[in-house]
């Protein structure tokens, strides 16, 4: 009886601490409030031709070191065509890839790997309803002087040989 009793009272007990010893669900990263907004880079004027020319180049010589055959567009901070370059045997539907990584990332002034791992990592598919989003990587903010003055974006490879691609052409911007 008495152990009748005791595993009664172990059950009820356990059964009682159910509830207590669940996990509770992880916060909603939407309810995150930061001290200070993020990526609020200030806007400056339109990058030159010259100098989009210039980052292009660089991305050209690099992917043809690599053997990566890519699409390239330079935008300014509206996220406007300022530059692109196909390279021969890119992809053709890498063309419109390319401008809308550099379009995003200049619009939204942040990499596009941002959006990437927004829905990837943080589950956060809501990014997909933004205007213009592309959640792929390969689009980087070209800052000069602290100011966003456009943006880069590769297309043609996979996205961490874009990213590669883009991160050269962003290097050469001073």
């Amino acid at each position: 009886m008495r152990l009748g009793l005791f595993a009664a009272t172990t059950v009820a007990a356990w059964l009682g601490l159910g509830p207590a010893m669940a996990q509770q669900p992880a916060p909603n990263p939407l309810d995150v409030v930061p001290d200070k907004m993020p990526f609020n880079v200030p806007y400056g004027s339109p990058i030159p031709l010259a100098q989009a020319q210039a980052a292009i180049q660089a991305v050209v010589d690099e992917a043809n070191r690599r053997g990566w055959p890519e699409d390239v567009a330079v935008v300014g901070p509206s996220g406007d065509l300022v530059a692109f370059v196909r390279m021969d045997g890119a992809q053709l539907a890498s063309i419109a890839i390319a401008e809308h990584k550099a379009r995003a990332a200049a619009r939204y002034r942040r990499p596009t790997v941002a959006f990437e791992n927004a829905v990837q990592q943080g589950h956060l598919t809501l990014i997909l309803s933004l205007d213009d989003m592309i959640a792929a990587r390969g689009g980087i903010p070209l800052i000069s002087e602290g100011k966003l003055i456009g943006a880069i974006g590769c297309s043609g490879a996979t996205g961490s040989q874009d990213e590669v691609l883009c991160k050269v052409g962003a290097g050469t911007v001073k």
